[in-house]
């Protein structure tokens, strides 16, 4: 084994700025204007944790290459509506239509996720994505 060579249990990209990555791919998946308000509502008390979320969520895993972002999305979605987090699921949706999952598979991801998690968690993730597919009413403005 080479000196270069990564030990096991060992980050391959150590040496990158994982904050760097992680701010690129969030800003891919999320976009810019998410990402602005976010960093924009950071506070003294809050700073720690968006960087340990852009350098380990974003910039440790959302970067790796073992899985598309499209799979990603739906792994997410997946886990967000088994957990019942709610408050994320509207994001993950709007990140699984920039990463190219269509309305139709949304949907599959989540009645999939009926079964295994349960449908009081589904009907809800259904309600969020549904909102986030149909768009702003016609009225907002």
């Amino acid at each position: 084994m080479s000196d270069d060579a990564p030990r096991e249990g060992e980050d391959p990209r150590e040496g990158e700025d994982l904050y760097q990555a992680g701010m690129r791919v969030r800003r891919d998946v999320l976009g810019d204007e998410h990402v602005e308000r976010a960093l924009k509502r950071t506070s003294a008390f809050t700073a720690p944790f968006q960087e340990y979320i852009t350098r380990s969520a974003w910039g440790s895993v959302w970067a790796r290459d073992g899985l598309d972002r499209r799979t990603r999305s739906a792994v997410t979605l997946a886990v967000l509506t088994a957990l019942g987090r709610e408050n994320e699921i509207e994001m993950h949706v709007r990140a699984a239509l920039r990463n190219g999952l269509t309305p139709s598979e949304i949907a599959e991801v989540l009645l999939h996720t009926a079964v295994y998690a349960g449908v009081p968690a589904a009907n809800s993730a259904f309600a969020i994505a549904q909102r986030v597919i149909d768009g702003p009413p016609a009225d907002a403005g």
